[in-house]
Order: C-alpha cells, then sequence, then structure tokens
C-alpha cells in the first residue's frame, strides 16, 4: 500500500462497510423523515467519501464500484434530495475518482506482488486484492468527529429533532417573580394629626375652600393610628422574545392595588376578592451597532440610580438609547450612558369637554441624561459612578386665568396643570383664580385644585464601591441630588395669590412667606455586606443606611413608597438583611425608621418581612 493511497483511506469521514449498509442506512434515515434537505453539497461530498473505501474493495468484483456511486446519486437525485444540476456533476465526478481509485490499487497491487517476489514473501494470485489496515482507535475517532460535525449542523439548521420544539420557542423566555410580605406601620402618638391627602383633593371637582359653602374637611392622612400585620403580596410575569440577535421585545404583566407607578404590592384580604392585574411593561429594543442599544415603549428604569430618586417598581414610557463601550486601551474601564425622552403627562384633547373653544395642547417631559464609568481596579475592587440631569418640563403649576365657575364655566384654564400622580412632600399651590359673583362674593363656591409650586431641574451624582472584607463583599453605595430650579423666592412668586402656598411652613403654625421651609437636596448612604442579590441557598447580606430628602429636591411621585410612607421633605435610617433558603428563594427583613425634614412632626416607624421567589 503506498503512502498516498494509505492517507486515503484514514481519511474517510463514514465508516461504512459496504455499499448496501451504507444504502440501507440512507433508507432507514428516509423512512423514518429524520433527514430534511441538507446541504446539497455537503451531503452528497459525505456520501460520495462514504464509498470510497468500498468501491476500493469492490475493485475486482463483478459489480464496480462506479455502478454502486451512480446508482447512489441517482437515487439521491430521484429523491429530491440532490438537484439534478448537482447530481450529475457529482456523477462525473465520482466516476473519475473511481478511476483513478482503481488504477492506484492496480499500481499498489504491482509494486506489492513484485516486492513480495524480490523478498521471497508471499506471492499475490491473480484476482486477489490486499485490503489496508485501519485501526480500531482510527475508526472511532473517524466516526465521533463525523457525529459531532452532523450535529452541530443538524443544530444549527434546526433538524436534529423535528418534532421536538417548535423554532420559535426557542427565542422565547419567561420570568417571573413572587412576593409575599407581612408589614406593619407604627405612627409616633404626638404626629401632627392634620396632614391632607392632596392627592384625593385634586380628584373630581376640586375642594370647595370657601367656608361660606363648605364646612367639611378635606381627604386627611392618617398619622396616628398603628397598622399591624398587613398581609401584602406582589406578583411579575414577563415574556420576552429574541426576535434576531439584535432586536427584543418584551410584555410584562403585574399586580397592584391601584395605578401607582411606584408600587405593584397588592394588600390582600378584601372579602377573599380577585386581585387586579396591571400591564407593566410593553417595549421593543434594538442594537444598531454593539455599544448602542436603543428601547421604546414602558420599560425598566435605564438609568443608574437608587430609590431615593426613582422606586425600584417605576418604569418609563418614552424611548431610551444607552451606550456601553469598554475601552481598547484598559478592558478593565467601561464607559456608558443614557439618553431618554419620557412623556409624563399629555393634556386631555377634549378639554374643555363642554365648550366649543378648546385648550391648545399641554404636554410634561422628562429629559434625561446620564454619563458614567465603571473600573475594575483588582479583582476586588470596582468602582461605578454616574453624573445625569433630569430636566422635569413644564410640570409645575400654573395660576389659571379668572374664571367665573359661578356662571357655568367649564374649568379653569390651568387645571392641567395639576399632577397626574403625587405622593406627598412638595410644596403645593393653588391652581384657580376663581371670579367671585358679584350678586352673592361671600357665598361663591371656590373649588380648588393644587400644583406643584417648585420647577425641577436635578443633578444626580451616583457613586458605587466593591471590596472585599473577611472574604465577603462589601458595597457602599451614595446618591446625592441636588434641585438646581429650586428657588424659595421663585416659589412664592409663581403662587401669585395671597395665601396660594398651601404647606411646607414651621411648626408654629403661620402661613406667611417667613414661616415657609423648604430646601433642594437629598442624599442617600448605604453598605451592603455579603452578597447583594442573594439566589443560591446560604447566599446572604446585611445593610444598613440614611436618607435624607428635603421638600422640593425631586418631585415626590416617582420614590421609594415605603420610606415615609412615600415622597419628599423625609429623613431617617433603614436596617435590613436577606438570607436565601432554596436556589432563587429568599427571606428578608427591613425596619425603616422616619421623621418629617421640616414642619409638624412626624414620626413613622416600618416593619417588613417577606418571603421572595423568583423563576
Amino acid at each position: 500500500m503506498t503512502k498516498n493511497h494509505a492517507s486515503a483511506q484514514e481519511a474517510l469521514p463514514v465508516p461504512f462497510h459496504s455499499v448496501n449498509e451504507a444504502m440501507n442506512h440512507l433508507k432507514n434515515i428516509s423512512s423514518r423523515g429524520a433527514m430534511p434537505t441538507l446541504r446539497k453539497c455537503a451531503l452528497a461530498a459525505a456520501v460520495a467519501s462514504a464509498f470510497v473505501f468500498a468501491a476500493g474493495n469492490a475493485a475486482a468484483q463483478a459489480a464496480p464500484a462506479e455502478s454502486a456511486m451512480v446508482k447512489l446519486i441517482r437515487g439521491l437525485i430521484q429523491s429530491g434530495t440532490l438537484a439534478k444540476d448537482v447530481g450529475e456533476a457529482l456523477l462525473a465526478q465520482a466516476q473519475t475518482e473511481a478511476l483513478a481509485a482503481q488504477q492506484a490499487q492496480r499500481m499498489s497491487a504491482a509494486t506489492t506482488a513484485a516486492s513480495a517476489s524480490t523478498a521471497g514473501g508471499v506471492r499475490l494470485e491473480a484476482g486477489d486484492v490486499r485490503v489496508p489496515y485501519i485501526s480500531q482507535t482510527v475508526r472511532d475517532q473517524i466516526r465521533d468527529e463525523v457525529k459531532a460535525q452532523v450535529m452541530a449542523q443538524a443544530k444549527d439548521e434546526g433538524w436534529a429533532a423535528p418534532n421536538e420544539t417548535p423554532e420559535w420557542s426557542k427565542r422565547i423566555r419567561v420570568e417571573g417573580d413572587v412576593r409575599v410580605r407581612n408589614e406593619s406601620r407604627n405612627y409616633a402618638g404626638n404626629n401632627s394629626n392634620i396632614e391632607i391627602n392632596w392627592a384625593e383633593l385634586n380628584k373630581g371637582a376640586g375642594y370647595d375652600v370657601n367656608p361660606n359653602t363648605n364646612l367639611a374637611l378635606p381627604s386627611i392622612l392618617n398619622t396616628r393610628q398603628d397598622r399591624k400585620n398587613l398581609f401584602r403580596a406582589r406578583a411579575r410575569l414577563g415574556v420576552y422574545a429574541d426576535l434576531t440577535e439584535n432586536t427584543k421585545a418584551g410584555v410584562r404583566l403585574a399586580s397592584g392595588s391601584d395605578d401607582s407607578p411606584v408600587s405593584t404590592t397588592q394588600t390582600l384580604g378584601g372579602g377573599l376578592g380577585k386581585k387586579s392585574v396591571w400591564l407593566d411593561q410593553m417595549w421593543i429594543s434594538h442594537k444598531p451597532v454593539d455599544w448602542l442599544t436603543v428601547t421604546a415603549g414602558r420599560f425598566g428604569n435605564p438609568f443608574m440610580s437608587t430609590d431615593l430618586l426613582y422606586s425600584s417598581d417605576l418604569n418609563f414610557d418614552g424611548i431610551a438609547a444607552q451606550f456601553e463601550k469598554k475601552l481598547a486601551a484598559n478592558r478593565d474601564l467601561t464607559l456608558f450612558g443614557t439618553l431618554g425622552l419620557i412623556p409624563l403627562e399629555y393634556s386631555s384633547d377634549n378639554a374643555p369637554s363642554r365648550s366649543q373653544t378648546k385648550m391648545k395642547s399641554e404636554n410634561k417631559w422628562l429629559f434625561g441624561a446620564q454619563a458614567g464609568a465603571e473600573w475594575k481596579l483588582d479583582e476586588e475592587n470596582r468602582v461605578r459612578g454616574a453624573l445625569a440631569y433630569y430636566n422635569f418640563r413644564n410640570i409645575s403649576g400654573q395660576v389659571s386665568q379668572p374664571c367665573a365657575l359661578y356662571a357655568g364655566a367649564d374649568g379653569c384654564s390651568t387645571d392641567w396643570s395639576r399632577p397626574a400622580f403625587m405622593q406627598k412632600g412638595n410644596t403645593l399651590m393653588l391652581l384657580r383664580d376663581i371670579s367671585l359673583d358679584p350678586l352673592n362674593p361671600a357665598g361663591t363656591p371656590q373649588p380648588q385644585y393644587v400644583g406643584l409650586a417648585s420647577k425641577f431641574r436635578l443633578i444626580d451624582l451616583n457613586l458605587r464601591w466593591d471590596t472585599a472584607v473577611a472574604g465577603n463583599n462589601l458595597r457602599l453605595d451614595a446618591n446625592f441630588v441636588k434641585n438646581t430650579a429650586y428657588d424659595a423666592r421663585d416659589i412664592w412668586n409663581r403662587a401669585g395669590i395671597r395665601g396660594a402656598i398651601v404647606n411646607n411652613f414651621g411648626a408654629t403654625g403661620g402661613t406667611s412667606q417667613a414661616d415657609f421651609k423648604s430646601g433642594g437636596n437629598a442624599y442617600m448612604l448605604q453598605a451592603t455586606y455579603g452578597k447583594p442579590a442573594p439566589s443560591a441557598r446560604g447566599d446572604w447580606n446585611v445593610l444598613a443606611g440614611y436618607k435624607r430628602i428635603e421638600p422640593d429636591a425631586m418631585p415626590d411621585g416617582y420614590n421609594d413608597s415605603t420610606f415615609h410612607g412615600g415622597g419628599t421633605n423625609a429623613r431617617g435610617y433603614f436596617l435590613g438583611g436577606s438570607y436565601a433558603i432554596d436556589k432563587n428563594m429568599w427571606f428578608t427583613g427591613r425596619w425603616i425608621s422616619t421623621k418629617e425634614v421640616y414642619g409638624p412632626p412626624q414620626s413613622i416607624d416600618t416593619l417588613q418581612l417577606e418571603f421572595n421567589a423568583r423563576f
């Protein structure tokens, strides 16, 4: 056997021992429906290679290898596995290779016979065939390599197990989480008991502030009666699709007692009635380049932030562009950033509803821009920081034009400027300049709405340091927010009408400009020791932190709804910890103690005990 001939034999890709065995194997595959259309050239080449060994063995037999190859390829053409033009080309190639193989074998046999006669060895007689030996190890290696290649192709093309799962299902994933909480809120006995529920006041036709026509109090918040052992729950279920390598889409449902943007928690009880489900997210994202992702719809918070400014349950409407790029010169340094165009509220298309003259479009927006970097100092130290600017456009209240509600006017010109959602803490002002009935000025009803008295243009600085202490992770977070648009005189001047500022006065009871107390700064410090997000059984962490939020440091409608009952004008500390009792299931305990920054006393202590599960 010549060296070239042996190499050719060792390179065979399929270990069939006869043409009939290969033909039967292909028939069996075809009868099972397990082999849809393959790449034509790749299959034909594999089949042709499978029969080179058989052709060599059958060179001296009555049926030449060329005839078997022709029959095989013609069969593949007739079955539709190979196109006719491809098959004819392969027929010509197979005939040429078979002829070359026969000639090479004859030359090898002649050389071997001559060598044997010269050396006195066994003489080959006419018609004898010399069969080269291929070891079992080589045959096993060839089989394994071919199997791996075929299975890889089958996986890529989806024909390995055609009845296993539909192709589209491989691009869909389902994620969700469930939380069950026991919550207790404890109020100090000396808390002020005159805290108006301003969000409730803004609903309906407004609250009549004329004591001659209305003696009823507005809705008042509970500030003294404890609430013990409230069982509450949260459930979220999301479906996410990888449409292509660069395009994704998602939809998520969530529980919730109401349409609050900052909480998806549902209070249990209620006569065992069914609970509400809300559309929490719906978005599409696309990556035009590797370092940029554009997302549109309703999506999770795209900015690096803490719940000092944005609740962890808050989602954003609109469009956001996020970029992230590792520097080529230093792979341990990553730059990132976000640009966001967020619509907060659109004015009604049909306001005033009973007027032939409609108001112009008045829309509220959030424009956000953030830039940051993450630097891996070493294996145990990582620093991450970001600076953001948030411009809340057109969300401040505006005093209306004089409106004669007594004469049947359908609302006032700036009713649209009251916030769609609010918690508590921001300085508020009356919006309506109500004209009095000249025939009965003292008896003219004056239903009022309230709006935000300050403007909001925020600088938000976030810093995080991850390090290791005693073999465990230590995370330090710092967040500072400054409202650069805060100006006490501007707030007072914007209200215009005498007595139009309605809250955030000192504890003396005075309501003049001298008694006004507010501020535009907020900060948070937090330390977390252990695993920040427990997932495996035995993971744990403990944390401690402090917050201080002055009344007009930020809009009060978007931050954490638990700290001081949500909103601003709050300061206090919080302690907590988590322990994973099983994979993706953990227990969390949290204690929060808060007070007011300015104004009458308001002290609230909150205890939360909860089980969390994620899937």
